[in-house]
């Protein structure tokens, strides 16, 4: 790699990450709806989403490290459908070898569940 590409990779980095804090920030300081309370409470519960086992999510307690930090979801999924549908079965999109379960598909979460955890997901 060569040193322009490896400066632009790191300061990439760096301006996404600062990024994701401000757009954290954002999402703490806001007020949550019904809805989207509830998601974050499904999105934080063991019994119910679970999230937090794999992913990173502002003012989550022990986060996971398996999959992508959860910040600035409305910049990475600007059609909200795109989101449900890999909570709903990540496989169509990132294929049979996907760590994440298919929340839907096997019947964790029922559709108004990942409704509202899709909802919560677009706050941060």
């Amino acid at each position: 790699m060569t040193s322009l590409i490896r400066a632009i990779t790191h300061t990439s980095t760096a301006v996404l990450f600062v990024a994701g804090l401000a757009v954290a920030g954002q999402a703490a300081a806001a007020e949550l709806t019904k809805n989207q309370q509830e998601g974050k409470d499904i999105a934080f519960s063991k019994s119910e989403g679970n999230c937090l086992a794999c992913h990173s999510i502002a003012n989550g307690a022990l986060p996971g490290n398996i999959g992508p930090a959860l910040i600035a979801m409305k910049i990475r999924f600007p059609n909200k459908e795109d989101l449900f549908k890999i909570v709903w079965d990540p496989r169509e999109k990132f294929g049979r070898g996907v760590i994440m379960p298919p929340f839907g598909d096997h019947k964790i979460l029922t559709k108004e569940q990942i409704e509202k955890v899709v909802d919560y997901l677009y706050t941060l």
